[in-house]
C-alpha cells in the first residue's frame, strides 16, 4: 500500500503542475489568441468570462458522474480534451472554431479541477497528514513553466500552434501514462451529509458548506486581483515602467510556490486553522501594503505578501471540505470547485469598476476585507476526528488521518 500511495502521489502531482502549464499558456497568450482570430476588445470579455461559467458546469457535470465512475477515471480523460482543446485555440482561424475550443477546454476544466481536488483530498486521508499543499504547489510550478514558455512563444514570434505543439506532444502521452497510478479513495459521492446528517437535498447542507465556499470566492477573488490589475496597478498607479509591471505576477507566482511547497509542515506542526489564519492576515497585510505603497518597489513587496498569504488558502479549503464530510467528500469538492470561478469572474471586474469609479489604490483594500472575513470562518478549517470513525484519525495528526504510518 505504501508504494501504491507514493506512484498516486507523484503521477496526481504531476497532473496538477500539467494542469497549471496548460492554463498559464492560455492565459499568457490571450493578447496573441486577440489578434490571430480577430477578437475585439469588446467582444473579449464574453470569450474570458465563458471559460469559467462553462467550467462550473463541468464541475458540477463531475459531482453526477462521480456517482457511477471513479474520479480518476474522469481525471484521466479530462487532462488530454484540455490539452487537445489548447492546441485547437492555436490551430484554429475562425471565430466559431475559438468558440468551440475554449468551450471545450471551459468544461474539461471543470472537470479536470474537480476530480483533481477529490483524488488529493482522499489521497491525504489516505496518509493521515496534510499533504495537499504539496499537489497546489505543483500546480504553481507548471503556472511559472506555463509562463515562462508562453513567453518565448511571445519573444521568438512564434506562432500559438507552434508554441503550443510541443508541449501537447509532451504532456499528453506523460499524462495518460501517470494516470495508471491514480490512487482513489472510498469516499463516494452520492448525497452529500450535512454537518448534522441530513441528505442533500435539506437546506442544512448548503449551510455547513457555506462558510467554506464563502472563504473560496474570497480567495479567488484577491487571486485574480493580483493576476489582472498587478501589471497596469504598478505601471499606471505607481509609475513603474512596461518592463517591471512585468515582474508582480511572477514574483506572485514565486512565493506561491515557495509558500505551497512548506505549507504542509507548517499544517502538520501548526494545525490546518491557524495556517489559514496567518495565510489571511499576511494576505491582508499585503494588500494594505499595495494599497499605500509609495512607489514601483514597495508595490512588489505588497505582491509578495500576497503570494504567501493567499497561496496556503485554497488547498486547505479544499481538504476542510473533506473532512466535513467524510463520507461524501468527492460531492462536497465539486460544490466548492464551483466558488473557485465565482470567484474569478467577480475579481477583475470589481477592482476594475472601483478603479473606474473611485481610484485604484483604494479598490485594493475591498479584496483585503473579502480576506479578512476568512479569520471568521477559520474555525470550520479544525480537524474533527470524530467524524472519521472506526479510530482511523490519528490522535496528534493535526489535520485529516487514515493509514498508513511513515508516508
Amino acid at each position: 500500500m505504501t508504494d501504491v500511495l507514493r506512484r498516486g502521489r507523484t503521477s496526481l502531482a504531476f497532473g496538477f503542475c500539467a494542469q497549471g502549464v496548460a492554463f498559464a499558456l492560455l492565459v499568457t497568450r490571450i493578447p496573441a489568441i486577440q489578434d490571430r482570430y480577430g477578437v475585439s476588445d469588446a467582444l473579449l470579455p464574453a470569450f474570458l468570462a465563458a471559460v469559467p461559467v462553462l467550467a462550473g458546469i463541468g464541475s458540477v457535470t463531475t459531482e453526477r458522474l462521480v456517482r457511477r465512475i471513479p474520479p480518476s477515471r474522469v481525471l484521466r480523460w479530462s487532462q488530454p480534451i484540455v490539452l487537445l482543446a489548447l492546441l485547437g485555440v492555436g490551430a484554429g482561424r475562425e471565430m466559431v472554431e475559438l468558440a468551440a475550443a475554449l468551450a471545450a477546454f471551459g468544461l474539461a476544466v471543470g472537470a479536470l479541477d474537480a476530480s483533481m481536488n477529490m483524488l488529493g483530498v482522499s489521497l491525504q486521508r489516505q496518509y493521515g497528514r496534510s499533504i495537499m499543499l504539496s499537489f497546489h504547489a505543483a500546480y504553481s510550478l507548471g503556472g511559472i513553466v506555463g509562463a515562462s514558455l508562453a513567453w518565448a512563444g511571445a519573444h521568438w514570434h512564434l506562432a500559438l500552434f507552434v508554441s503550443y505543439l510541443p508541449v501537447v506532444a509532451v504532456l499528453l502521452p506523460a499524462a495518460l501514462v501517470g494516470s495508471r497510478w491514480y490512487v482513489d479513495g472510498n469516499a463516494g459521492g452520492g448525497p452529500v451529509p450535512d454537518a448534522g446528517g441530513a441528505d442533500a437535498g435539506g437546506g442544512l447542507v448548503f449551510r455547513a458548506l457555506l462558510p467554506l465556499c464563502l472563504v473560496m470566492t474570497f480567495a479567488y477573488i484577491g487571486d485574480s486581483t493580483v493576476s489582472n490589475w498587478s501589471a497596469k496597478y504598478l505601471q499606471d498607479v505607481l509609475g513603474g515602467s512596461e518592463q517591471l509591471a512585468t515582474v508582480p505576477f511572477n514574483v506572485y507566482m514565486v512565493t506561491t510556490l515557495l509558500g505551497r511547497a512548506i505549507g504542509d509542515f507548517g499544517v502538520r506542526r501548526f494545525g490546518a486553522v491557524t495556517v489559514v489564519r496567518v495565510g489571511a492576515l499576511v494576505a491582508a497585510a499585503g494588500f494594505a501594503v499595495v494599497a499605500g505603497a509609495p512607489g514601483a518597489w514597495v508595490g512588489m513587496l505588497g505582491f509578495t505578501l500576497l503570494g504567501l498569504g493567499l497561496c496556503v488558502i485554497v488547498p486547505q479549503t479544499f481538504a476542510a471540505a473533506g473532512r466535513l464530510f467524510p463520507g461524501a467528500s468527492d460531492a462536497a469538492v465539486a460544490r466548492l470547485n464551483v466558488f473557485n470561478y465565482v470567484g474569478f469572474l467577480v475579481g477583475s471586474p470589481l477592482v476594475g469598476v472601483l478603479g473606474d469609479l473611485w481610484n485604484y489604490r483604494w479598490a485594493m483594500l475591498v479584496p483585503m476585507t473579502l480576506v479578512l472575513v476568512t479569520l471568521a470562518y477559520a474555525r470550520s478549517f479544525a480537524a474533527r476526528p470524530d467524524r472519521y470513525g472506526g479510530g482511523h484519525e490519528r490522535r496528534r495528526t493535526a489535520d485529516v488521518g487514515r493509514g498508513s504510518d511513515g508516508l
